[in-house]
């Protein structure tokens, strides 16, 4: 046990003293310093939501966004992946589509717009899609890294687009009775490529 007034006591209320005011000079230099219209907050919060699974909070800060910005490809797709989350599907179609239009080299909403024809069981187009992803940007292959993963409390990697896009080729070669296109077990550790810029 540490005792108050020892030497290590006090380094240690020292450091954590220091830790909060750097944590609350770091928080007040974004909002006082950093000029995000509300449209930008909009968007950041819109991601927050998304990785906590909270989409229909998700779906408000995009809709939010949009309001401000009706053009951006990157807040159609957040609204698009928010709208996945919620089942709904035709919707979320629209939307990843609708920023598709805009940007049509939107690698990451090619990429999400093959997991979601994927789960709607459009298996070949989820494959044009998935394979349009990965020549846009050959990067989406390697998946979330490992500090992704330890926030999302994954352990080990999920299936990448291209681990599905090798699947999905595999099976469209064998004959429509022997092919097994969904596992919904394994299929609902397929992650969404979450939206991390407007570049």
């Amino acid at each position: 046990m540490i005792q108050t007034g020892s030497g290590v006591h006090r380094l240690m209320v020292w450091l954590a003293v220091v830790t909060a005011i750097f944590v609350a000079s770091a928080v007040a230099y974004e909002y006082v310093f950093t000029n995000y219209d509300q449209g930008e907050l909009h968007y950041r919060r819109g991601n927050l939501r998304l990785e906590d699974g909270l989409y229909r909070e998700a779906l408000t800060e995009f809709e939010g966004q949009l309001r401000i910005h009706p053009e951006d490809p990157a807040g159609h797709l957040g609204k698009g992946l928010a709208l996945m989350g919620l089942t709904r599907n035709d919707e979320a179609l629209a939307s990843i589509d609708h920023a598709i239009a805009l940007k049509p080299d939107f690698a990451a909403a090619f990429a999400n717009r093959g997991i979601l024809r994927d789960r709607m069981g459009l298996s070949e187009k989820a494959l044009g899609d998935y394979r349009r992803a990965l020549a846009l940007d050959a990067t989406l292959a390697d998946g979330p890294g490992w500090i992704t993963r330890f926030f999302r409390k994954q352990p080990q990697a999920p299936p990448t687009i291209r681990d599905r896009a090798v699947y999905l080729a595999e099976q469209l070669k064998k004959p429509a009775a022997e092919r097994l296109l969904q596992v919904p077990e394994l299929d609902s550790a397929q992650r969404s490529y979450k939206v991390h810029g407007k570049d």
